[in-house]
Formats: structure tokens, C-alpha cells, sequence
């Protein structure tokens, strides 16, 4: 049985899909069957490995509203081991459409409950907001990845997700566990980013992943023609700090073990 992955953070423009994206494609490349599951109305992760959203015919806004068998809208990406479940501007109705319906936090997971036993990961790109769309996947998932960018205003909003959570898991999920914190946007060259990284570390401590994402050219190009981190540019530190949060994330789950040696990137080694 896979294990749901939520990304989310309800700021936007901390690296949110980016992180959804690359990570189901790192563990898709670690030899993982995953399934990136687009839960944002903008549908940039179905944008981001290579679908026009606007050809997109069927989507989780469906599954979600029509109970639809997700397994025949899934689509298979140019990056063996990966599938998406796709969004389109629709999922935007889906907020008001969802309000009536009877157990309207679980829609997501009933839909998922088909999917499980097909994937040993499935990553959900979560929208950046709070509203139902976003509860049905923290509701379906077993753990919350979160990423913080490192910044001045890098707390701002994380204790109403943090409360957030917490209200899931005492009325909705109790499983739900913190996957991790995950530092994006770093520049080791600004004396802010490193304030930030310490400020994080000391207030969230072993929640805190190991692997930084840095600022990258590559990552910020790869979306543009449609493609994945790897497919891009698999030498590129964004690639590797990528491939190294899927290492790290599979070794929590005690699904492999990492050497020291493998830890390609750290503090240090990000220059």
C-alpha cells in the first residue's frame, strides 16, 4: 500500500509545486511507482510534466464532484515510474460544489482508496489556500510536506497550517502525521536566508529536513518546456537536491538506507 504525501502551505510562491513536481520524479527515478495527484486549480504540476491543461478533458475535479474512477484519468509522463492525475481550471467550482455534499472532507480519499495499492507514493500538489479542496487532501493523505521559503516572512501563515493540521487530525485524520519542513530558495550568499534557516531549525528541529533547495536557473526553466528537474537538467543542483529529499524521505520511511556519502548536498556543499 502507497503512502500519500500532501504538499502544502497555503502562501504561495514558496515552491509548492516545484517541490510536488521534482519529488514525485525523484522517487519516480529512485525506482518508486508514483503518482503526482494535481489538487490546484492552476494545474501547473499537470503543466509542469508536459500537459496542456486546456486539452485536458477529464480531471480530479471529476473524480472529486462525479466520483469518477481516477484510474482511467491518469496519464503516464515522459518519466518512467511516473503518472499524474491531472487538474483543470475547473477544480476551482469544486470549493462551492463540495459544501453540500455529504462527507465532503473525504471525497479525495474515497477516490484514493482505488489508487493506493498501485503506487508505493502518491505526491498531492495542494492549492495554495485552506479551503476544502485543500482539506480533502490532507484528509486522503498520511503525512504533510511543507515547505518554507527562506525568507523574512518565512513563518508568516505556518501556524493556521499548523493549526489547520491539527484540526484534520483530531476530527478527520488521525494518522496524519508532519512528513517534514523542506527550506526552499536559499541563497547561501544572503545573510537573511542563513537567519531564516536557523530560525527554522531552532523553533521545528528534527522536523526539519536535512536536504536545503537552493535558488536555481535550472529549476526555474524546467517548467517552461514542460518537463521535470531531471528531464531538464539531471546534473543541475536542482536535480540533486531533489534526488536527495527523496533519499531522505525514503530513508525515514525506512525504505532505504543513505550513507553519509550519498548526501551529495549540504550546507556546505550547495556553494
Amino acid at each position: 500500500m502507497g503512502k500519500i504525501i500532501a504538499i502544502a502551505n497555503q502562501k504561495g510562491g514558496v515552491g509548492k509545486t516545484t517541490t510536488a513536481i521534482n519529488l514525485a520524479a525523484s522517487l519516480a527515478v529512485l525506482e518508486k511507482k508514483t503518482l503526482l495527484v494535481d489538487a490546484d486549480p492552476q494545474a501547473n504540476s499537470t503543466s509542469g510534466v508536459g500537459f496542456d491543461p486546456k486539452n485536458i478533458k477529464t480531471s480530479i475535479y471529476e473524480c472529486l464532484i462525479e466520483g469518477i474512477d481516477p484510474k482511467g484519468i491518469i496519464l503516464s509522463t515522459e518519466t518512467p515510474n511516473l503518472d499524474i492525475l491531472p487538474a483543470h481550471i475547473d477544480l476551482v467550482g469544486a470549493e462551492l460544489e463540495l459544501i453540500n455534499m455529504p462527507n465532503r472532507e473525504k471525497m479525495m480519499r474515497k477516490a484514493f482508496e482505488k489508487l493506493k495499492d498501485d503506487y508505493d507514493f502518491i505526491i498531492i500538489d495542494c492549492s495554495p489556500s485552506l479551503g476544502l479542496i485543500t482539506v480533502n487532501s490532507l484528509t486522503a493523505a498520511n503525512s504533510v510536506l511543507i515547505p518554507v521559503q527562506c525568507e523574512f516572512f518565512a513563518l508568516e501563515g505556518l501556524g493556521k497550517l499548523l493549526n489547520t493540521i491539527k484540526i484534520v487530525q483530531a476530527r478527520l485524520n488521525p494518522e496524519l502525521n508532519i512528513e517534514g519542513i523542506l527550506l526552499t530558495m536559499y541563497d547561501i550568499r544572503l545573510r537573511l536566508c542563513n537567519n531564516v534557516v536557523e530560525e527554522v531549525k531552532t523553533h521545528f528541529q528534527s522536523m526539519v529536513f536535512d536536504t536545503i533547495i537552493q535558488r536555481n536557473t535550472k529549476l526555474g526553466e524546467a517548467p517552461s518546456f514542460g518537463q521535470t528537474i531531471i528531464m531538464h537538467d539531471a546534473t543541475s543542483k536542482g536535480a540533486i537536491s531533489y534526488l536527495n529529499l527523496a533519499r531522505e524521505i525514503l530513508q525515514k520511511n525506512h525504505l532505504t538506507r543513505m550513507s553519509e556519502g550519498e548526501k551529495v548536498i549540504n550546507m556546505t556543499e550547495q556553494n
